[in-house]
């Protein structure tokens, strides 16, 4: 997993890649940062870089131009992804017209090239336009996972002032934190505080009355009826 670079008050200056796949680190260019919520893609250019940081480079004849609507039509995806995405995690049939507005617009073609080896490799180019190629392959990846994904794998951090998702592919299943070294040692240094200035420190915490924002209903909460 590659995190980003750290600032001096200890949160990433650019979106963590931490989900473990990429329609997860698509919801993850949002975050709540003391509480507040932080939007990684404040222009065009943000959303250009973080496609480049996931290998996915502007069509071939782009000349580096960003497209004036990549960074509407991204976070409209990025909307449209998340809500597809806590629809199927709370089993619920979510609306995938605008989903399939991205894929059908995502147009490819076979391409034969030869790898570093010198041997023959049939891969695909991008053929459309330049939002289109750029937002294909993300549109792809989250039709992907509603499609083939294990959604008891889909979770977000346990953490209860984080929002981050990841695809837990450990070998228990058992990943509870969107990266330990953050989340999971805050959560161990704020347990300890408890325990040392002699609050009660329950084992787990009490189930929710309800979700928090972006975080569908547990199961606990649909058996109670909450």
């Amino acid at each position: 997993m590659n995190s980003a670079g750290m600032q001096r008050d200890g949160h990433p200056t650019e979106a963590s890649m931490v989900g473990d796949h990429l329609a997860m680190d698509l919801l993850n260019t949002e975050v709540r940062s003391h509480g507040e919520p932080v939007d990684y893609w404040s222009t065009a250019e943000d959303a250009l870089r973080w496609l480049a940081r996931h290998g996915i480079v502007p069509p071939s004849g782009a000349g580096g131009v960003v497209p004036a609507d990549l960074l509407v039509q991204a976070r409209t995806l990025r909307a449209q992804a998340r809500g597809l995405i806590v629809k199927r995690k709370e089993g619920k049939a979510g609306d995938i017209k605008g989903l399939n507005t991205y894929l059908h617009a995502y147009l490819s073609a076979p391409n034969l090239e030869r790898d570093r080896d010198g041997n023959l490799a049939l891969t695909r180019i991008a053929r459309g336009d330049a939002v289109a190629s750029l937002l294909g392959p993300v549109a792809e990846a989250v039709a992907q996972l509603l499609v083939e994904g294990d959604f008891a794998l889909v979770k977000q951090c346990e953490h209860p002032d984080c929002i981050l998702w990841f695809y837990d592919r450990t070998k228990s299943h058992k990943r509870r934190w969107c990266s330990m070294a953050v989340c999971g040692n805050r959560y161990k240094a704020a347990q300890f505080r408890k325990r040392s200035s002699g609050e009660a420190t329950p084992r787990s915490r009490p189930a929710p009355v309800g979700p928090r924002p972006g975080r569908p209903p547990t199961a606990s909460s649909k058996r109670s009826g909450k």
